[in-house]
């Protein structure tokens, strides 16, 4: 059976409702046809606003609710699915709501900072929807735990085969088993390489070295290459496992404090409209 992505939950669901939210506010907008031209001060703008308002405060409750499993409220998929359609309507009525006219105040700022949380989001989705099919390849039946145990494995016998090779051979094997590491800074999480790592400089060394190599010390020099060779391999699987996990958590580190820039916003641009009410 196939899966169900949460942009079909319950048969496009709620892709129907914000269409059919977005249309309704499209043609009462075009309908309206107030005395100088249309802007957030008429009565539609207050209406628009208000749904606008209540949108965001909806959307952004689904922070706290996605932590609560135990509710009648509907399935979590059910919320996340309304939070993406639904988040896709607040373009919509948010831009209706401005009359499409924008200056330098704290009202396009509030417009501004929600299309940045919308398409922050936009971007969740993306990568919602593409990186743990990756992360699945990749892993194959292997977990991280268990590729850090292959290779911890893999060191203990190459440390055992190396010890009877040449120095130049040895200190070559000894970077790799002492030096490698895997994650660090952002950049090397972030893109899943490390140019410096050891295992692969061995990987590409120990040929060339072995080359003046003979007899036993050859056979033994091929068989501490190809465990080499199956080490690097892991170790880029596992330096991808990390990469995919940091981009499913980065964009959240731009999407929450963006949400929670918009409540403030939000706050103030009702504030200030009522005040020169």
């Amino acid at each position: 059976m196939r899966h169900q992505s949460i942009l079909e939950y319950a048969r496009f669901r709620w892709l129907k409702g914000a269409l059919l939210l977005s249309v309704a506010c499209a043609a009462v907008y075009i309908w309206h046809d107030p005395p100088l031209k249309p802007y957030g001060g008429t009565w539609l703008g207050y209406a628009l606003g208000t749904i606008g308002a209540l949108l965001i405060l909806w959307l952004v409750w689904f922070g706290v609710r996605k932590r609560r499993y135990a509710t009648r409220l509907g399935t979590a998929q059910g919320w996340l699915s309304a939070h993406v359609y639904l988040g896709t309507a607040l373009l919509v009525v948010a831009t209706l709501h401005t009359g499409f006219e924008l200056g330098w105040n704290v009202h396009t700022l509030a417009y501004v900072i929600m299309c940045l949380v919308v398409f922050s989001g936009f971007y969740g989705v993306y990568i919602y929807a593409t990186v743990p099919h990756l992360m699945t390849a990749n892993r194959g039946e292997d977990t991280l735990d268990g590729m850090l145990m292959r290779v911890a494995d893999l060191d203990k016998e190459i440390r055992e085969k190396a010890l009877s090779l040449p120095d130049q051979i040895l200190k070559v094997v000894n970077s790799s088993l002492d030096g490698t590491r895997i994650g660090g800074t952002f950049l090397r999480v972030y893109s899943g390489r490390d140019s410096s790592c050891p295992t692969a400089k061995a990987v590409r060394e120990l040929p060339e070295i072995g080359k003046r190599l003979s007899g036993d010390h050859a056979k033994l020099n091929h068989e501490v290459y190809t465990l080499l060779l199956q080490k690097n391999e892991i170790l880029q699987r596992a330096r991808r496992d990390i990469r995919y996990k940091a981009r499913l958590d980065l964009w959240l580190y731009f999407h929450v404090p963006l949400s929670i820039a918009l409540l403030a916003s939000l706050s103030v641009h009702v504030v200030s409209v009522f005040l020169y009410w």
